[in-house]
């Protein structure tokens, strides 16, 4: 009988506990909302904080879109870095690849002007994506050039910027143009430089097949030697820098191993198979060391 009449109970209130807010009446809890004061100190603060935040957002918005920019021109450049081999005049392709670059140092002086008075390391995940692959591609075009690795005291060189290129940027108010300096700088972060780098290594290895193919013997021995450099810098790292260059080093061991087994094959075999062949060789090579690392 108990069990019943506590089931009749139970099912005659649906089955739900009541909160505690419904015990109060809806009319008084109407009276105490047209009750708040929209000017008191309190409604005052949280108005100016929900400012605040939303203008953080905005402008957070705003450098992840810059940075998409800066990450796609990037890109371009570095495939068109890689018709430097087989172009028939290659500082034409230089050239072209420096005007590129000259519109990607444009995008990144928008950010350097969103950043000023900001600490840029609460917008640090916004920009980075495309910091490094801006990074990849002046490193490519430096090594192409000089045959050695740009530092990140020149990048940051690269990156300061005068009124003299001035040109017209969107969401920027006549007030905050007033407070500008003349000067805008963004410097880039030491573990941004080294994903870069280590993004580079793969562009490096693209750049070794398509020598051979297009009959460069010396180049692949080249960067073979400049890929071991690299990697013996990030094992002095290991473990101990930040999560993301560790996972990078595995990348750029898996390049270097390709590099490396293309150098073989030609100090090997390089007299039996012919100079037209000697690509196709390598990229089945390369194929068949993708499997076994996925096997494994």
């Amino acid at each position: 009988m108990e069990i019943k009449r506590a089931a009749h109970i139970r099912k005659g209130s649906g089955g739900f506990r009541k909160r505690k807010h419904d015990n109060f009446p809806h009319g008084q809890r109407r009276e105490e909302k047209e009750n708040v004061n929209p000017s008191s100190p309190l409604m005052t603060s949280f108005k100016s904080f929900q400012l605040e935040l939303d203008t953080r957002h905005d402008k957070y918005e705003r450098l992840v879109k810059l940075s998409r920019d800066i990450t796609i021109e990037s890109k371009r450049t570095i495939f068109l870095l890689h018709r430097y081999i087989s172009a028939p005049n290659g500082e034409e392709v230089l050239n072209e690849s420096e005007v590129k670059l000259d519109a990607v140092r444009r995008k990144i002086k928008q950010v350097a002007q969103e950043l000023i008075g900001e600490d840029m390391y609460q917008f640090h995940r916004a920009i980075s994506p495309g910091l490094q692959e801006y990074i990849e591609a002046v490193s490519f075009q430096y090594f192409i050039k000089t045959r050695s690795l740009i530092s990140i005291e020149e990048i940051n060189k690269q990156l300061v910027f005068t009124a003299e290129d001035r040109e017209e940027t969107t969401n920027m108010t006549s007030t905050s143009q007033d407070k500008q300096p003349h000067t805008w700088s963004l410097k880039v972060t030491p573990v941004d430089y080294l994903l870069g780098v280590a993004d580079l290594t793969g562009e490096l290895m693209r750049l070794c097949i398509s020598s051979v193919g297009n009959g460069d013997i010396d180049t692949p021995f080249e960067l073979s030697q400049f890929l071991r450099q690299i990697y013996d810098g990030f094992t002095f790292i290991g473990n101990t820098g930040p999560y993301e260059v560790s996972k990078k080093l595995y990348t750029l061991k898996q390049s270097l191993a390709k590099v490396e087994n293309a150098c073989y094959t030609l100090k090997v075999r390089g007299s039996e198979i012919p100079k037209h062949m000697l690509a196709d060789v390598f990229s089945t090579k390369t194929e068949l060391i993708d499997q076994e690392e996925g096997l494994s």
